[in-house]
């Protein structure tokens, strides 16, 4: 099938609006993945100074989401959008965002932009992820559980060890990079004394919560929108409140629908740009969610049929 209408930005936005929201910024985008490494180690240091079971089950939640925080700034990488500096954008998001967490910034990139040339058409790399749903309310808890029991995760790490990629998981490409950021985590770790911190404050976090609020990312992303010719209605926005956005959609991921009508405006440009859109009567055309609670509902919304 053909690629996806695009939309010209010079026909939504003016010449002085289009500039500001495009313009890349190294400095914001350093800040954005230190702010992430930064979360991560203090998340760490809460438990190891206050250590009970409420601090570990939170520090889990905070470190799996800026895992997938990683992840999302390797996607802003992908898409050139990361730092000013190309060199420096693809180094940056392969070696302190995509190997951390298992991926590959160039595997990823040749991926994920033929989702965008593709989106919700036979062709599209990642239509498996939405094509099911709706679904029912036990399937979904049964996938919920799935995730936090650490059973998504061997899958997937099963899948990268031998290959076999599903569409949407982080894993993908070689295993090398991935081993080597780790072992140095590792190494750091143990140097400081706090060897077990790797496995208790990073795999278990990478194993239970990432796979679960990646699961609810995809969700949020594609299931149930009403996918027309419109490249407004390719995605759906959720608007995050700010526990949401700190434990399940960072980096302002949950502006997907702006992000796929002008794919290469930097994360942190997306919440200026979705005002502006809203201003400009554009909510008309999108599909927007209220919350998390409200995309599961929806994602949830098949009913079991009852017998006669």
């Amino acid at each position: 099938m053909p690629a996806v209408a695009r939309i010209d930005p010079k026909d939504v936005f003016t010449p002085e609006e289009w500039a500001r929201f495009s313009k890349r910024s190294s400095w914001l985008g350093l800040v954005c993945v230190a702010g992430a490494w930064s979360l991560i180690f203090a998340a760490g240091a809460m438990f190891v100074v206050w250590p009970n079971p409420l601090t570990y089950i939170l520090a889990v939640m905070l470190i799996g989401a800026r895992q997938l925080g990683l992840a999302i700034l390797m996607h802003d990488a992908a898409h050139g959008a990361l730092l000013a500096n190309m060199k420096a954008n693809n180094w940056v998001g392969e070696w302190l965002c995509a190997a951390p967490v298992g991926a590959r910034l160039a595997s990823y990139r040749e991926y994920h932009l033929k989702h965008h040339r593709f989106t919700e058409q036979p062709e599209d790399p990642d239509l498996a992820l939405s094509a099911p749903f709706p679904i029912t309310r036990k399937s979904l808890w049964r996938k919920i559980v799935r995730d936090l029991t650490g059973q998504t995760f061997f899958k997937q790490r099963k899948a990268q060890i031998f290959g076999n990629r599903k569409p949407g998981e982080v894993v993908n490409g070689s295993n090398g990079h991935f081993l080597l950021a780790n072992a140095l985590l590792l190494l750091g770790l143990s140097v400081a004394g706090y060897w077990w911190a790797y496995f208790a404050l990073w795999i278990v976090p990478m194993a239970t919560w990432l796979p679960l609020i990646t699961r609810l990312r995809n969700i949020a992303e594609h299931a149930c929108v009403d996918t027309q010719d419109d490249p407004f209605t390719h995605a759906r926005t959720t608007l995050a409140n700010i526990f949401e956005r700190l434990f399940i959609a960072p980096y302002w991921v949950h502006f997907h629908g702006e992000h796929h009508v002008f794919m290469h405006v930097p994360c942190y440009r997306l919440e200026s740009l979705h005002r502006s859109l809203m201003d400009k009567g554009y909510w008309s055309r999108m599909h927007i969610s209220p919350g998390y609670v409200n995309v599961l509902s929806e994602a949830s919304s098949k009913q079991v049929p009852q017998p006669a």
